[in-house]
């Protein structure tokens, strides 16, 4: 019954906002921003025309497919990407006046890499979801469910913020599961909010809320060439002020959203059995905490001993060490869902056994790791590694 009230919630929120945004958006995105994309090789060709195209204020529509990322396709790839922006604001042109330019349209792709679109597939996917479009929460639902790959289920999430202005409201979508590593990776997300911004208000909004969320997630730490997050939100009239404390709240909503979509995504990484947060604190800078978290987060022997629900603490400790940061190890503490397991320096008297056992029974695993009392911190999502992982990624295209 619960599930089933939130369930409704969630459709009349969505459906109130849906309704909303049929006036002119305006967008700000967040491509990847990882080696492989900077230095063009290998080339996702959907980020490099995102790029091209945002942040902008005429925005129209978003085109996704999901099974193959066209990356390192070469000229053809390069073209099928140009068909895709072309058909999607030719369909949509039908009833709009101007004309929709491919210039309005976002393209993502998630899948396969290396493999030539499938373009009859596409033009045909196309124009047949162009004959679907609609604002209630099913089109929702259908567009959050059609974006997964090895996702076992879709990833929405919405907030409802009182303002001076009215009643605002943010929504979201998001698919993820497998070759997530920070810096985004292979994650996909679309927000939408009626709160209107400038471009400039939004694109810095969005890359503040990705920095604190998806930019601290991992789940085998291959970081991917296909990776975007998209905020659509309405048109800010020409002298409308919107003041600092409501930018501030809307802000601090869009945070905590897109941490929470940002959770789901290790928690459903590919065969993972739990979600482990990793909180590293008392480095000089918050950057030093974020090599350490990152460190234990890429580790697979911290990860399988998570998967087995083994104490084994030593790992943890020792992928701490390898992160190129200075700490001093006599200030060094670690907890296990709140067990202390080492404390300044030394191995702290625990029963393994009980650890284990509150490992093993949630799943969610705390580690708190504390080198010093230094201002830096920091908090990092990943996933543990199984079998299903290792199987379901050795048959991927077999």
């Amino acid at each position: 019954q619960a599930k089933e009230t939130a369930r409704l919630v969630v459709n009349n929120v969505v459906e109130a906002l849906m309704k909303k945004l049929e006036s002119p958006l305006r967008q700000a995105v967040l491509g990847s921003l990882n080696r492989a994309t900077r230095n063009r090789r290998p080339k996702h060709i959907e980020i490099d025309w995102n790029r091209t195209i945002t942040p902008c204020d005429s925005f129209k529509a978003v085109v996704v497919n999901s099974g193959n990322a066209n990356a390192c396709t070469g000229a053809q790839g390069v073209a099928d990407n140009s068909e895709m922006a072309r058909l999607t604001a030719a369909v949509c042109s039908v009833r709009a006046r101007p004309r929709i330019q491919p210039q309005q349209i976002a393209v993502l792709s998630t899948g396969v890499i290396g493999q030539l679109m499938p373009m009859d597939k596409v033009r045909s996917g196309i124009r047949a979801a162009h004959a679907v479009l609609g604002a209630s929460s099913q089109h929702f639902a259908s567009a959050a469910n059609a974006i997964l790959t090895t996702d076992r289920g879709p990833k929405t999430a919405y907030r409802r913020i009182e303002t001076g202005q009215g009643t605002r409201t943010i929504v979201a979508m998001a698919k993820g599961a497998g070759m997530i590593g920070p810096n985004m990776a292979t994650m996909l997300g679309v927000i939408m909010s009626d709160f209107p911004m400038s471009v400039e208000a939004a694109d810095q909004a969005i890359r503040t809320a990705v920095g604190l969320s998806f930019n601290r997630i991992s789940v085998e730490g291959h970081t991917s060439t296909s990776d975007a997050v998209l905020l659509l939100c309405p048109r800010c009239e020409s002298g409308l002020e919107i003041d600092v404390s409501t930018l501030g709240l809307i802000q601090e909503n869009l945070n905590s959203l897109c941490i929470e979509l940002a959770k789901r995504i290790p928690t459903d990484g590919e065969g993972a059995s739990h979600l482990i947060h990793i909180t590293v604190t008392g480095t000089a800078t918050a950057a030093d905490a974020d090599r350490i978290a990152r460190c234990i987060a890429l580790s697979n022997l911290v990860k399988t001993a998570i998967s087995g629900a083994d104490p084994n603490w030593g790992r943890i400790v020792s992928a701490a060490g390898y992160a190129g940061v200075s700490f001093s190890v006599d200030q060094t503490d670690l907890r296990i869902n709140g067990h202390v397991v080492f404390l300044q320096g030394q191995p702290a008297p625990f029963d393994p056994t009980t650890v284990s056992k509150s490992i093993c029974n949630t799943p969610q695993t705390e580690i708190e790791l504390s080198v010093g009392r230094g201002p830096g911190q920091i908090d990092h999502w990943t996933s543990d590694l199984t079998a299903d992982y290792v199987k379901l990624n050795a048959e991927y295209t077999t």
